[in-house]
């Protein structure tokens, strides 16, 4: 049977305000009860002590007989003065445990022959029988134990206030258990509805409806909660918006050079007699395959980068020594194009990974390439920034336009569609590297040129540390 977390709170604290309250009213009612004892038996050797002094007194002031002949000659005569100075019924035995004398001798006597027997032995005993206590003591005299001395006192009151206290205890737990458990099922219940709503909103996302605001409002832990899922809420649905547009621009992209593949491979199979018609197609073909290969090859490693962790291995990278090896590799590309390389390197060295190093810089620098001016330039710098290394790419080109600096890192994003398109670019190289500059616990942003003409890259990294010195 299922049982809902409200009222599983709800009977938890109501078990324990019982258990609380059975074990304080135990723990309480015990200790007045031994209080009640103690100051009973206080009282009783007060009266113990009275007797004695007034018995003592007159067996010294008297003639000078046996202990046993004194008790019996004055035993009633002292019951009954001890009696009347305590308020209690007393009666004295002698040395043989024999009665000699009773307060009330008209009343019934409880059977005390073991208590009678113990304070003969010079101990204190009592018998408690209903609301009667009977105490017995031993009484001396000059030359030792004289008898033993019995009061009989009611318990009734004590009894009375321990069963009203009893009683009190009783009503106050159970009014406090009954109110607790009201204001414990109000509580709960409030409890129990703010999970349900939570549970309701991961439902709602588990069938595709996803958040708009936080389901609960709270300062408090299931407000922390709320607040974690409807984060997770929207992180999920523009994960699933991301993905649904990278699979429309993917098709998109993979269409393109397909669909040209396609219409050539046509051309040929009409006019498989025309040698131009064949070089041109064939070189067409190749470009588009090319091109084609070149984006399923981009978009797999983006792709396991996000899913996968592949090997990483960090090893110190000389930037400024791999930045000028990469420049001279492109320099006949950029020759082409009337574009000219300055650097600007100082010193600095990085740990990391050096074939990643190699494809951020590569890409970083072809783009600079790309999309720069006939006759243009591309300055790579390198710098010490005090734990940091800092790398930029600058060149001299159209630049990028503000609202896209903060989407540039988008699969598929280009600025400049058509210009990338007659260079064969993808719109996955940035978004591939800006990953790779993450998995380096590295930093990138995209800047304007330092007169506002062109674009500037600036990389960061942690420098390298070898024996707490920094290493350049």
């Amino acid at each position: 049977m299922r049982v809902s977390l409200k009222w599983k709170f709800t009977w938890f604290l109501a078990a324990l305000l019982l258990f609380t309250i059975v074990i304080l009213s135990f723990l309480v009612l015990n200790g007045v009860s031994h209080y009640q004892q103690k100051q009973m038996e206080a009282m009783l050797a007060r009266q113990v002590q009275t007797a004695q002094t007034q018995v003592t007194q007159q067996y010294a002031s008297g003639t000078q007989v046996s202990p046993r002949t004194f008790l019996h000659v004055e035993g009633q005569k002292l019951a009954v003065e001890a009696g009347a100075t305590s308020g209690m019924r007393v009666i004295l035995y002698d040395a043989d445990g024999t009665l000699v004398g009773d307060s009330l001798p008209m009343t019934g006597r409880a059977e005390v022959q073991d208590a009678l027997q113990a304070a003969l032995d010079n101990k204190i005993a009592y018998i408690t029988e209903g609301d009667s206590l009977q105490y017995l003591a031993p009484v001396y005299g000059p030359d030792g134990q004289l008898g033993v001395i019995q009061l009989q006192t009611s318990l009734t009151d004590q009894h009375a206030f321990y069963q009203q206290l009893l009683w009190l205890f009783l009503s106050v737990g159970a009014a406090v258990l009954l109110i607790s458990f009201l204001f414990g099922l109000f509580y709960m219940n409030r409890q129990a509805r703010a999970i349900a709503r939570l549970k309701t909103e991961t439902d709602r996302i588990r069938k595709g409806k996803y958040s708009s605001t936080p389901a609960l409002a709270r300062q408090d832990e299931l407000g922390e909660l709320g607040q974690g899922i409807f984060e997770m809420s929207q992180a999920i649905e523009s994960s699933i918006r991301s993905q649904k547009q990278f699979i429309n621009n993917i098709s998109h992209e993979f269409k393109t050079p397909l669909t040209s593949i396609k219409a050539y491979a046509d051309l040929l199979h009409m006019y498989g007699d025309d040698p131009a018609m064949i070089r041109e197609s064939s070189e067409a073909i190749q470009k588009e395959s090319s091109r084609l290969y070149e984006l399923v090859e981009t978009a797999l490693r983006l792709a396991a980068l996000e899913t996968y962790e592949f090997a990483h291995q960090p090893e110190r990278v000389d930037v400024h020594a791999l930045l000028e090896d990469l420049c001279a590799r492109l320099n006949g590309k950029a020759n082409q194009q009337g574009i000219t390389f300055h650097t600007q390197l100082q010193p600095a060295s990085i740990w990391a990974d050096r074939a990643s190093m190699v494809h951020i810089l590569l890409n970083l620098l072809d783009n600079a390439i790309k999309y720069n001016t006939q006759h243009g330039t591309v300055t790579a710098i390198t710098r010490r920034h005090g734990s940091q290394v800092e790398i930029i790419i600058r060149d001299t080109g159209i630049g990028i336009p503000e609202e896209a600096k903060q989407r540039i890192f988008e699969p598929f994003y280009t600025v400049h569609a058509d210009r990338a398109r007659q260079s064969g670019g993808t719109g996955l190289g940035l978004a591939l590297v800006h990953q790779l500059v993450e998995k380096q616990n590295g930093q990138i942003r995209i800047e304007d040129g330092p007169d506002g003409r062109g674009t500037s890259v600036m990389l960061r990294f942690d420098a390298y540390f070898s024996d707490g010195l920094l290493q350049v």
